[in-house]
């Protein structure tokens, strides 16, 4: 056993010791738990832990925050527990048979969302890097950018472009092999069927509502039917269906063809299929989707229903996140950026820098607690940076009058966000550096609203904190 043989025993023992346990395994923060009778937790008791800094239930896993050192308690844990280190793919397994339909759908988007974010975070830092040098046009005589200066910088401008590009221009690639990897297909396959949607011999997508004006899209014409040469860059809607679509044609296949036929014919005839379908039905089909689903949001953030659709969105994207549907809207702002801007990235900041205000005001209020006090501050440091889950669940949620508190403070920021028109052109970081990835015309209104998002949770969970709800 190794330095948390205690620890590691006392969690054992207040989810229900041994015998509750399915599965087991962590990721960078948590202990992700697939339990047999959730109802048999001392959650009090489990919180209230030295090194658990808050718990809850999604997806199927019970999952246990407990920050930098669970990779050495996972060890002793295991140990403890007296079974052997599953692999998340086991987790995960586990955890789906005891998910609903509905909860298998939004698990089935994190799945495949979650691997390509480190990526998508990478590109907004890198497009608001360019923002600032070649688009903020502030400098010289407070006309001029930095690029525009510089000849030197130019040509960084101009470098980054090709990560910029390589990232969410070619997303779809990562998208298809995601897809097809958690649907349980071949990956490569899943990897070039990504490249066909974006391939060069494509007109880009960029292109398409002008050619489609004009009459001018290019296209094969096979004689009996003719395919339009239009790329999918920059679209996941049409990648992820027809990453699930190859996947299932894949394995249906697998079930009907003999075994010297799978060694032959298997990857041409899912690759073909699945090319030709994605083409004539797939893409332009939820192409379409895509623009419908844009225009929804287009109608509830700009126009005359923004401010009541800024508040629902404000004061229901936290709650989401305690679900995991939250990670739909990644498919949104991909598809809103895709089409000149996202006004939903902006406001998931914002939610997120209320969290981390709502759980730094904890501090002040229990400051003879020193244990809540170090896990306050460092949650909502946390949060501030984009990680929400210490704040919200290890003290927001715990106290409840701090997430009310935290609510409020990000209808607000996001009414005032939606009213300056504030618009992102990527995805980035989802705290305080988030603003590098919105357009530069909005900075300062965005800053406002950063202001505000900071400010009203500290005061409103203040004067939450005096009321007979939090003292209840």
């Amino acid at each position: 056993m190794g330095k948390y043989e205690k620890e590691a025993k006392e969690i054992l023992d207040l989810i229900g010791g041994k015998n509750n346990l399915i599965s087991t395994t962590h990721c960078v923060t948590r202990l992700r738990l697939v339990l047999k009778d959730e109802s048999l937790v001392k959650k009090v008791e489990l919180e209230n832990s030295s090194l658990v800094k808050g718990v809850f239930s999604t997806s199927g896993q019970f999952q246990i925050i407990i920050g930098n050192q669970v990779k050495d308690l996972y060890k002793d844990f295991v140990i403890a527990a007296e079974i052997s280190e599953a692999t998340k793919e086991e987790t995960k397994v586990a955890a789906n048979e005891k998910m609903g339909r509905l909860q298998k759908i939004v698990g089935g988007f994190a799945e495949i969302f979650t691997p390509l974010l480190p990526v998508i975070i990478a590109g907004g830092l890198i497009l608001g890097f360019r923002n600032i040098i070649g688009d903020l046009a502030i400098f010289g005589d407070g006309s001029q950018t930095l690029t525009s200066l510089n000849p030197k910088l130019a040509e960084l401008h101009s470098f980054l472009w090709i990560l910029g590009e390589a990232i969410f221009h070619f997303l779809p690639v990562g998208v298809t092999w995601s897809t097809v990897k958690k649907y349980g297909g071949t990956e490569i396959l899943g990897i070039v069927l990504g490249i066909t949607l974006v391939s060069p011999q494509l007109m880009n997508a960029y292109g398409y509502a002008t050619a489609q004006a004009t009459g001018t899209i290019p296209f094969w014409d096979f004689g009996f039917i003719t395919i339009e040469k239009v790329g999918y860059q920059a679209q996941v809607i049409p990648a992820m269906l027809a990453g699930i679509f190859m996947a299932k044609l894949e394995l249906f296949l697998r079930k009907h063809l003999s075994e010297i036929l799978k060694m032959i014919l298997l990857p041409f005839l899912v690759l073909f299929i699945t090319v030709i379908v994605s083409y004539l039905v797939i893409g332009p089909v939820s192409r379409e989707l895509g623009n419908y689903i844009a225009a929804i949001f287009n109608i509830l953030l700009t126009g005359p229903f923004r401010v009541f659709g800024s508040i629902l969105f404000g004061m229901l994207y936290a709650p989401l996140v305690i679900t995991g549907v939250h990670h739909t809207f990644l498919a949104v702002d991909l598809q809103l950026i895709a089409q000149g801007g996202t006004m939903i990235w902006p406001m998931i900041a914002l939610s997120n820098i209320a969290q981390g205000s709502a759980a730094v005001t904890i501090m002040f209020l229990n400051r003879k607690d020193e244990k809540l006090k170090s896990l306050s501050l460092s949650s909502a440091i946390s949060a501030w940076l984009g990680v929400t889950e210490p704040a919200m669940f290890g003290v927001n949620l715990r106290f409840m009058y701090p997430f009310y508190g935290a609510l409020i403070g990000s209808a607000l920021a996001a009414i005032y966000s939606t009213l300056t028109g504030v618009l992102a052109n990527s995805i980035g970081i989802g705290g305080l550096p988030a603003f590098l990835a919105i357009q530069p015309k909005f900075w300062i209104n965005y800053i406002i609203a950063m202001s505000i998002a900071f400010i009203v949770p500290i005061v409103a969970t203040y004067l939450l904190s005096k009321g007979k709800f939090a003292k209840k």
